[in-house]
Parts: structure tokens; C-alpha cells; sequence
């Protein structure tokens, strides 16, 4: 297994120093599901809840969040953004939420991503609470990432 980064040797939280790493082109892409009725779905798509365009709200919150990582997460490098991509769209089960992110840098985006993908699932389910409590958010995950010492990287 890999030394958790995060660590001093005493085991200490520690923000990781990343003076000496290169700048490099770096992507993210996250994806989380809101599953939800097909009433509470067919709702949400018809731009006809009480609050307002649940998408194009929620897609604004993910972007929102991206830029925001690192006053949410406490050891994450604020990092200047070339890109945030939210999209939230229709699936069998509710709403599949995606979010892409990219910039050149010393380290990368993965936070950023899945903050943006929380933080949208997080919109959908206030905006659409009043209709359907029981509205789960599930499987929010990193599924690729590009750039960096490490590599390339995707989920199996």
C-alpha cells in the first residue's frame, strides 16, 4: 500500500508540499447518481419545480463547489481552475451527475471533481426534497484521471 501523503512520519495531518512538482496538464472526471421516483424525475425535467430549473441550478452549485475544494476539504492546495464541465442528465434511476475538471499544475483535480459531483447531487436533492424525501445519492466515485506523476487512471 501506498504511505497515506497526508501524513508526517509522526502521523500528524500534514498539507503535502508541492513546491518541487512540475506543472502538468491535469483532468478529472467524477460521476454520482440521484436515484428518485419517476414522478420526482419526470418533475425535475419539466422545469416545473417549485425552485426553479433543478439542472441548470444544480450544474451552476457543482461548478460552484469545484472552485471552492479547498475551503471545504482542509488539505487541499487551492488550485486556479482552467475548466469546470457539470452536466446533469436524465437515466433510468434519476439523475446521472458528471463533472469534469481541468488546469496545469503541480497536483490535480480529483477533489475538485468529486466536490462538484457531491455538491450538485446535494442541489437536486434540496430542490426536489419537497416532492420526494426518499431520494437516495449513491455511487459517487472518480472515474478517470489524467496528468501527474502517477499517470493516467480509470475505474474498472
Amino acid at each position: 500500500m501506498n504511505r497515506l501523503t497526508h501524513l508526517d512520519p509522526e502521523g500528524r495531518a500534514r498539507m503535502v508540499d508541492i513546491s518541487a512538482k512540475p506543472d502538468t496538464q491535469r483532468t478529472a472526471l467524477a460521476r454520482g447518481l440521484v436515484r428518485m421516483s419517476r414522478e420526482t424525475l419526470d418533475l425535475a425535467l419539466s422545469g416545473e419545480a417549485g425552485k426553479g430549473d433543478v439542472r441548470a441550478v444544480a450544474e451552476i452549485a457543482g461548478v460552484m463547489a469545484a472552485k471552492r475544494t479547498s475551503d471545504l476539504i482542509p488539505l487541499c492546495h487551492p488550485l486556479a481552475l482552467a475548466k469546470v464541465e457539470v452536466s446533469v442528465e436524465a437515466a433510468e434511476e434519476g439523475l446521472c451527475v458528471t463533472a469534469r475538471v481541468k488546469t496545469t499544475g503541480p497536483t490535480g483535480v480529483e477533489m475538485e471533481a468529486l466536490t462538484a459531483v457531491a455538491v450538485t447531487c446535494l442541489t437536486i436533492y434540496d430542490m426536489l426534497k419537497a416532492a420526494e424525501r426518499g431520494m437516495t445519492i449513491e455511487a459517487v466515485r472518480l472515474v478517470e484521471k489524467s496528468g501527474g506523476a502517477s499517470g493516467d487512471w480509470r475505474a474498472a
